[in-house]
């Protein structure tokens, strides 16, 4: 009987696999020269009862760029909690004696990917209210909770400066990353912001308006960053185009914390009689506090809505930090895979770095149908749904169209696109989709995942 039951399942699962593909799909992949060897679909019921509605090439693994952050949000979700928080302790090796500390002030990195701007204002405004108005020594910056190879920050794609190629550090603050700030002036100029504050870089203060479309603007501005410290905007911004922001990754990552402590310290009103400096906490210290981060289950819909690379990469090494007290990827890898061969299936896909930002991750459709139903079937459930993008409502996926409600994570790098997650059928039920193409039209294939979206929300 076991056998016949077996049987059963395995011609079902190939009579989907063989049904051609719903026409509008179907066209839409023909407009945009897609061929049916380079996408992966797959739809099914998320609690997993019947066999899948749809499934081409569904046991294929291919690369699909950030939807790899499902693994990564998930499994940390169950391995760490909800309520699982980080923590940034802040020591000193002397006394408090007339609003000075004697001696130095240290900062731990224990990964915190939250430790953007205002979050590190506020623990610069704890250590003031310590009674501190000057530093004696040093402001010391622990990186020494992870364990990473040197970055290139262009070796994945020759774009260094963007901020989705910023690197993990134990100690990350806002990101690594500078906001400039374009602001067009009476006077034929716009005034050039700069945030956060960097101790020792001398940004342009302004540069000259030019007419015409806004275009492409930053281009026009012939950025020249090889200087980290004395960045210039050689060219001119067009006024057509009013406020604008331009979020980069800053030039010099090495420096980057350092510079930006000494500068909100300076900000502060308070004084630094040494410098700003990375080293290692004593290990006699205890924390004089310890600055605490949301908890996970806010910070998994910042990684998963707004696709953030280097929080996710974060959250991934902090699985190994919390299992084995030192964050490195390969430890991390493995407690992946460990928890995906115990929870989700035998055969568990390649990681990499947890975030996506790879061209050798890999999954298959059948692999993320089987992780999206395990996770519909957890008690967690609600908490990665809420993470996931809605469907023309916001994150990444606000300008795709689909006519019912669908929570996707989407993906997206030279060569690859797609989406995962849940689609809310017009007829009650809920579906699991995968859709990913690799190929080098791969950025068409939105009218052919609206297409689907629509087919699949329509199954009775």
């Amino acid at each position: 009987m076991r056998c016949l039951l077996i049987l059963a399942c395995w011609l079902c699962a190939f009579a989907a696999a063989a049904q051609p593909l719903p026409p509008a799909v179907d066209a839409a992949l023909a407009r945009a020269h897609l061929p049916r060897e380079a996408v992966t679909l797959l739809v099914t019921e998320a609690d997993g009862t019947a066999p899948p509605r749809l499934s081409h090439r569904a046991d294929v693994p291919v690369n699909p760029a950030s939807i790899a952050k499902l693994a990564t949000t998930f499994a940390a979700l169950e391995l760490l909690g909800p309520t699982f928080t980080w923590t940034t302790p802040v020591y000193a090796d002397g006394p408090i004696v007339g609003g000075t500390l004697q001696g130095n002030l240290y900062l731990r990195g224990q990964g915190d990917p939250t430790l953007v701007l205002e979050r590190l204002w506020l623990l610069l405004r704890r250590v003031r209210a310590l009674g501190i108005d000057r530093i004696a020594g040093d402001i010391v910056l622990d990186h020494g909770a992870f364990e990473l190879a040197p970055h290139d920050a262009g070796a994945f794609d020759g774009e260094p400066l963007r901020p989705y190629n910023a690197a993990p550090d134990a100690l990350l603050l806002n990101y690594r990353t500078v906001v400039l700030t374009f602001l067009p002036q009476a006077d034929g100029s716009a005034r050039v912001v700069a945030d956060p504050p960097l101790t020792g870089v001398q940004w342009p203060r302004a540069v000259r308006l030019a007419g015409g479309d806004c275009g492409d603007w930053r281009a026009a501005l012939q950025a020249d960053f090889s200087a980290p410290l004395q960045p210039r905007l050689a060219g001119a911004y067009p006024a057509a185009c009013g406020e604008r922001r331009w979020p980069l990754a800053f030039a010099d990552p090495a420096s980057h914390a350092a510079r930006l402590v000494a500068g909100l310290w300076q900000e502060s009103g308070a004084a630094l009689g040494g410098q700003v400096r990375d080293g290692t906490v004593p290990a006699h210290l205890a924390p004089l506090f310890e600055q605490a981060s949301p908890p996970l289950s806010e910070v998994v819909r910042d990684v998963n809505k707004f696709s953030n690379n280097v929080m996710a990469q974060q959250l991934f090494l902090t699985l190994s930090l919390q299992a084995e007290g030192r964050g490195s990827r390969e430890a991390s890898r493995e407690i992946l895979r460990n928890w995906w061969r115990e929870r989700i299936g035998p055969q568990p896909p390649v990681f990499d770095n947890g975030a996506g930002l790879s061209r050798d991750a890999r999954i298959s459709a059948a692999q993320l149908a089987r992780l999206l139903q395990h996770a519909w079937a957890s008690p967690l459930m609600p908490e990665l749904l809420a993470s996931l993008p809605l469907s023309g409502s916001d994150g990444t996926l606000r300008r795709l169209q689909a006519p019912a409600q669908a929570h996707l994570k989407s993906g997206s790098l030279r060569d690859v696109f797609g989406v995962a997650g849940y689609v809310h059928g017009t007829h009650g039920r809920r579906w699991v989709v995968v859709a990913i193409a690799n190929h080098p039209n791969a950025g068409a294939m939105r009218p052919a995942i609206e297409a689907l979206l629509a087919w699949t929300a329509r199954q009775p």
